[in-house]
């Protein structure tokens, strides 16, 4: 058992495929999100424009607003953004005359690709006009009160919700594509049919993989935990705790993908068929388990399949307990889900399986 174990980690480790799938490629993921959910702040891109009053304090407060960036080109070059949709809208202040009613008006000239925007961007400008006016303000205190009370929440980042989501799906890549190409190779290359010839058992060889693969996956999860960690503020609810829990979670979740990396390596005829056997598995998994976006977001009747995958009880058992401060027991019916579908794919591994 030792010796094949130390064998397999020295194959793992020498397979590139292994550490782009376990480290480099959800890691190019999270450093993406982490860095867009770092100060990025929600706005309207916007334009000036021809013969917009310059002279109007409202224009100058339009352009002290965080939320509104302006965009400085000539007449073609902003109508050409305008077209394209690079630019929401272009907002023109028109001059009144002393006196008149309304005293502001404003033309907005709105992108029709982005006609959903349209309101908020209104809402903008007249809370900016209502600031202006004092008796306006007058009028509106008089109508209402607001009593403002703040309740201290945790503030969930992007990189809460994307982490989780690429450290399941590299468990995922790991158990499919790994297991897939070890067992296959290991086959073709007849090393499996010699080992019938020893007194090494089957099931020592497949527990040694799982050991070898758990022990690479470790390594992996510690490095994409602390990435997120100390360099995007990943929240850990209870610190050590939280980690601890996550990192078992994920050996266990890996357990249940080896199993289809067997299923693979006993359907494919050639090496080259690997991939398109194991990116059926991993693609409908990685777009509609919760990796990148909520399965809240799709259609009722799609959220059926979506419940019906592996990965999305492990995207959703991670997240409870990076964020919620969830225990295993608390989401013990996530695990129990991870169990039954790994019954499942175990079974037909069994029947599809070939060691010679």
């Amino acid at each position: 058992m030792r010796s094949m174990v130390k064998a397999s980690l020295q194959a793992i480790l020498k397979s590139p495929s292994a550490i782009f799938f376990t480290l480099a490629f959800p890691m190019i993921f999270i450093l993406v999100f982490g860095f867009m959910g770092t100060g990025s702040n929600f706005h309207f891109t916007v334009a000036n424009a021809p013969g917009c009053d310059t002279t109007s304090p409202l224009y100058d407060s339009l352009h002290q607003l965080p939320v509104l960036k302006w965009i400085s080109k000539d007449s073609a070059g902003i109508n050409k953004m305008l077209k394209d949709g690079d630019i929401v809208a272009t907002i023109s202040i028109q001059k009144q005359p002393e006196g008149a009613k309304p005293a502001y008006s404003i033309l907005l000239n709105i992108a029709s690709s982005e006609r959903n925007k349209a309101a908020q961007l209104e809402n903008v400008l007249y809370s900016i006009v209502q600031q202006q006016d004092p008796e306006i303000k007058k009028r509106q205190q008089e109508l209402l009160k607001i009593n403002e009370q703040f309740s201290e929440v945790r503030d969930y980042k992007t990189i809460d919700f994307i982490l989780p989501g690429q450290l399941a799906f590299s468990l995922l890549a790991s158990g499919v594509f790994g297991t897939a190409f070890v067992f296959f190779n290991l086959r073709q290359t007849l090393v499996l049919k010699r080992f019938f010839a020893t007194p090494v058992r089957k099931e020592v060889i497949v527990i040694s993989e799982g050991i070898a693969r758990m022990l690479f996956q470790a390594i992996g999860s510690i490095v994409i935990i602390g990435v997120g960690y100390f360099f995007f503020g990943f929240t850990l609810c209870h610190g050590w705790i939280t980690f601890a829990e996550m990192v078992a979670l994920c050996m266990l979740s890996l357990l249940v993908f080896m199993g289809f990396g067997f299923i693979v390596s006993g359907l494919a005829k050639s090496d080259a068929t690997i991939p398109l056997f194991s990116n059926i598995i991993v693609m409908p998994q990685m777009l509609l388990a919760g990796t990148f976006f909520s399965i809240d977001n799709f259609p009722q009747w799609l959220q059926y399949f979506c419940k019906a995958l592996p990965l999305t009880y492990l995207n959703d058992a991670l997240r409870k307990i990076s964020f919620d401060g969830a225990n295993l027991w608390d989401v013990r019916m996530d695990i129990l889900a991870l169990l039954i579908s790994g019954v499942v794919i175990y079974a037909i591994a069994g029947k599809v399986f070939k060691w010679e």
